[in-house]
Parts: C-alpha cells; sequence; structure tokens
C-alpha cells in the first residue's frame, strides 16, 4: 500500500503541477521498477516539468517502461528515435516500438506505423501498408488518420484500396514475448 500511496501522492502534485513533489514521489518507484512511474518520469524530463527538458533522461525511463510492455512509453520511445530526439535518429528502433505499441491498440502508433509507409522512412514506401495502418488506427480511435487515410485514398487503384481494406480486416496483432 505504501508503493501506492507514494504513486497517488506524486498524480496528485502532479494535478497542482507541483512537479519537483511528483519527480519525489515517482523517482524511487520508477527506480524499483515501477512501469507506469518510469513513464511519469519520461513524461516529466520530455517536457521539463520540474527539471529542465532532457530527451536523454526522458529516453531513460521510456526504455525501462517500453520493456515491461507500457504501450504509451512504447509508442513515446518510439517517436524519440523517429524524430532523433534523445538519440540518434533510428527508423527500425522507431518501427519496432511503435509496433510493439501497435499490437497492444494503442491508435497513435498505428497512426505513425502508417505514416512511415507513406513516406517510406525505414520501411519500402507502400500507400497499401500506409491505408492499412491508418484503417487500423482509425478502428482504435485515432480521429486524425481518417483524413490522413482519405488524403492517401486519390493515389490508390481501386484494387491497392481493396487489398489494403481486407489486410487491415485480417490483421492480428504480434504476440510477443518480453521486447527486451
Amino acid at each position: 500500500m505504501p508503493a501506492w500511496a507514494d504513486f497517488q501522492a506524486g498524480m496528485d502534485a502532479n494535478d497542482r503541477e507541483d512537479y519537483a513533489t511528483a519527480l519525489r514521489e515517482w523517482l524511487p518507484l520508477g527506480e524499483q521498477g515501477n512501469a507506469i512511474a518510469q513513464y511519469n518520469l519520461g513524461v516529466l524530463y520530455r517536457k521539463g516539468r520540474g527539471m529542465p527538458q532532457d530527451d536523454v533522461q526522458a529516453r531513460k525511463w521510456y526504455d525501462k517502461a517500453a520493456a515491461q510492455g507500457h504501450a504509451k512509453a512504447q509508442y513515446n520511445l518510439g517517436t524519440l528515435y523517429f524524430n532523433g530526439e534523445g538519440a540518434p535518429k533510428d527508423y527500425q528502433q522507431a518501427l519496432r516500438w511503435f509496433r510493439l505499441a501497435a499490437d497492444q491498440g494503442e491508435a497513435i502508433a498505428q497512426t505513425k506505423i502508417a505514416i512511415m509507409y507513406e513516406d517510406g522512412h525505414g520501411v519500402p514506401h507502400d500507400l497499401v501498408e500506409a491505408y492499412k495502418w491508418y484503417s487500423l488506427a482509425i478502428t482504435s480511435g485515432d480521429k486524425p488518420a481518417t483524413l490522413l487515410r482519405n488524403l492517401i485514398t486519390d493515389k490508390m487503384t481501386p484494387a491497392q484500396i481493396a487489398k489494403a481494406q481486407k489486410l487491415a480486416q485480417e490483421w492480428k496483432p504480434k504476440t510477443q514475448s518480453a521486447p527486451r
């Protein structure tokens, strides 16, 4: 119960924008391996709340939480790799982490994978795959994915759209062992 109380004290402090207290409450929990605390520490460092903004520290904490299967941490870690923030730009690592988050239904990660296929970042340029991933993101609740998917349909043949729709319907998350 004390760990939960400390975590909740961190949440309450965060809600009051008392980030120094949130950091003080979450840091011991994160060091003890609490994935949610680790994710929240990543957010504090990423946004510079209660300390100078530091993408290297954000990546460290997101990495710890992501390795435990925390979907939002996986997405955020993928974003850091995609943008080259806190680490060199690495589209393969970005795709790896986005895929792990996408497999848990993280809609924004599904949209990011679609964008990677649409633009050919780290993967072959493939509008069928992009359409499929946008469709999955829409199903998972990402509203901007609808507009993004509609924008690529003008570049696709009816056969490509039908293939992408079929792939989206047949898609199943990859079963993963521990990420590391």
